[in-house]
């Protein structure tokens, strides 16, 4: 069975781990603070979250400290996070729901290549550039949506346009690494399928 992260640790215990799971527990606390209409103090939320999400990725590398659940926490966490904002936004009506149904609808097209990665003895695949700088991007966008809520009315004509330009940037970067993943997985399963063809004509000739 293929491996494709033989060069993590299955240790569960590491500060990189912990400041994740902390990163998790934020994001209830995060979307209960834009409903209640504490922008301020959403923001410095996300803004703290955002310092562990590179603390994390910093203390794995200096400690040698990466492991098969901090890869599978550290994106989960900021997933949930895009996903929080998103939905505080939406509901609050700072932002329309297609941008919801527009970032969300490609986690919700990758979330079916799972069972094919598994099926040729994958777990999910490692996050590609492209990914990393689009959830930068939407990381960026919709703290800054928030902002005009907290700040004189004369600095939205300000943020708001810088705002929607990281979000526009990150959701093309989001969909074109949602393309690049799609392509892996299917190259995975043609390699799998012609191995396994490969095998069944070994054992029909013995």
């Amino acid at each position: 069975m293929a491996d494709n992260n033989l060069h993590l640790s299955d240790k569960v215990l590491t500060w990189p781990n912990v400041l994740s799971a902390l990163r998790l527990a934020l994001v209830p606390v995060f979307l209960w603070l834009i409903l209640i209409d504490e922008n301020l103090i959403a923001f410095s939320v996300l803004a703290f979250s955002s310092f562990t999400d590179w603390l994390d990725g910093y203390l794995a590398r200096k400690l040698n400290q990466m492991t098969r659940l901090g890869q599978l926490l550290d994106p989960a966490a900021d997933r949930l996070f895009i996903l929080a904002s998103l939905l505080g936004l939406a509901i609050t009506n700072a932002v329309p729901w297609w941008l919801v149904f527009v970032v969300v609808g490609r986690d919700f097209l990758l979330f079916f290549t799972f069972p094919f990665l598994a099926k040729a003895g994958y777990g999910p695949l490692p996050v590609n550039y492209s990914g990393k700088a689009g959830t930068f991007a939407l990381l960026y966008a919709f703290p800054l949506m928030l902002l005009p809520n907290v700040l004189p009315v004369g600095w939205t004509n300000v943020i708001l346009p810088i705002a929607w330009a990281f979000a526009f940037w990150g959701i093309w970067l989001y969909w074109w690494a949602g393309a690049i993943y799609v392509r892996q997985v299917y190259n995975i399963r043609k390699i799998d399928r012609e191995n396994s063809s490969i095998l069944v004509s070994k054992k029909e000739s013995k």
